[in-house]
């Protein structure tokens, strides 16, 4: 089997060395463009062989450290990856008999999060995230951990979280550290679970803004809401899945012997995730709700200003009837007058006796009759 697997790893090196093309997770997270900038890479951030909750070497290279864990009894390695080359995960691989598949997400990245488990070996993908305060977004990390008999390997692909705090903390407590790799896990699970609580907090706060914008009828907030609201579901995207992967840990923890101090530990690190889920899905519902909220009052706004422009034209609309019917009522005469001013010697009301008082008369009359008219029918 561990010639099978290395044969694979093996083959793998390979297939990535001649320019295989992306996994379907790389290629289907929109995260990746295939032109992101290359980041300086460190392949190796610690390295640390430990006996009885105690670290006994800090080998300075990776053949060092496989030399000193089988000549060591009863000892544990524990190596650290920030952004590693993909060389140096494929020698671990070989070292310690990391499965094919595990070892190619390991190093594509942009996984879910979940726990694998090849033999003795248990792979687990975790979500970190944190709150960036200068521009008011999270950001998600992606850590992976290998966890065997005798060893723990971490691959971290982003800042957070910082493992080196999680490293002191289980060297400061010697009787935590004694309980093997198990222990480490629990640790970081700890670690990424309680970083998450800043990012809850910072969206509680993003989302206390957007709702003073929302009935302050700021502009842009329709956008605001939509990028949180993303935001809350890729945060959602990191957590859920650790109340089943944690709830696994328990559940099997008496099959590979994990110590029932540790299974507490484990079930208050559940504890935590469980909130965080809550709260994230209370998040999404209230995001949904305030949105639903300001597309009313959006249409509400809108209704109210289209009502004034609708009374605008009304308003406009009697005007323009009034100021028609007194042009009406004023062409009439002027209509009878300029008919009589035209001076044609053949007219004959011109030489009439009664044609004055007749042409007067006749204006008055029209428009007498035209006012009466567009009085009836509100014109005036």
């Amino acid at each position: 089997m561990a010639d099978r697997r290395t044969r694979g790893i093996r083959s793998l090196m390979r297939g990535r060395s001649g320019g295989a093309r992306d996994s379907p997770e790389r290629s289907m997270d929109p995260r990746s463009t295939g032109d992101e900038p290359l980041s300086p890479r460190s392949h190796l951030i610690d390295n640390a062989i430990y006996v009885n909750g105690q670290r006994d070497a800090t080998p300075a290279s990776l053949p060092e450290a496989f030399d000193r864990l089988k000549n060591t009894p009863d000892s544990m390695a524990w190596i650290g990856f920030y952004r590693p080359e993909d060389a140096a995960v494929y020698n671990v691989a070989e070292e310690f008999d990391l499965h094919e598949l595990a070892v190619e997400d390991a190093i594509v990245a942009h996984q879910r999060p979940k726990a694998d488990r090849y033999g003795d070996t248990l792979f687990v993908v975790l979500r970190p995230a944190r709150y960036l305060d200068e521009i008011e977004e999270v950001d998600f990390g992606e850590l992976h951990v290998f966890v065997g008999r005798n060893f723990v390997i971490t691959v971290r692909h982003s800042e957070a979280p910082d493992l080196s705090q999680v490293r002191r903390r289980m060297e400061s407590d010697p009787d935590l550290l004694r309980q093997g790799p198990q222990a480490v896990l629990y640790a970081i699970l700890d670690a990424v679970v309680d970083g998450y609580a800043p990012v809850v907090a910072g969206l509680q706060n993003d989302i206390d803004e957007i709702e003073v914008e929302v009935f302050g009828n700021r502009p842009g907030v329709s956008r605001r809401i939509y990028e949180l609201s993303r935001e809350v579901i890729e945060f959602q995207r990191a957590t859920r899945p650790l109340l089943g992967m944690i709830e696994g840990f328990i559940a099997g923890a008496a099959k590979y012997g994990v110590d029932e101090e540790l299974q507490r530990y484990l079930r208050d690190v559940a504890d935590h995730a469980i909130t965080v889920a809550e709260r994230v899905g209370g998040f999404r519902q209230m995001l949904h709700d305030i949105l639903v909220v300001n597309s009313t009052m959006v249409a509400q706004a809108q209704n109210e200003h289209m009502t004034r422009l609708t009374e605008a034209s009304n308003a406009q609309n009697e005007e323009v009837k009034r100021i028609s019917a007194w042009a009406a009522i004023l062409f009439a005469p002027t209509l009878v007058g300029t008919i009589y001013g035209m001076n044609f010697e053949v007219m004959p009301e011109i030489h009439w006796a009664w044609g004055y008082p007749f042409a007067v008369l006749l204006m008055v009359a029209v428009c007498v009759t035209l006012y009466v008219v567009f009085k009836r029918r509100d014109w005036l």
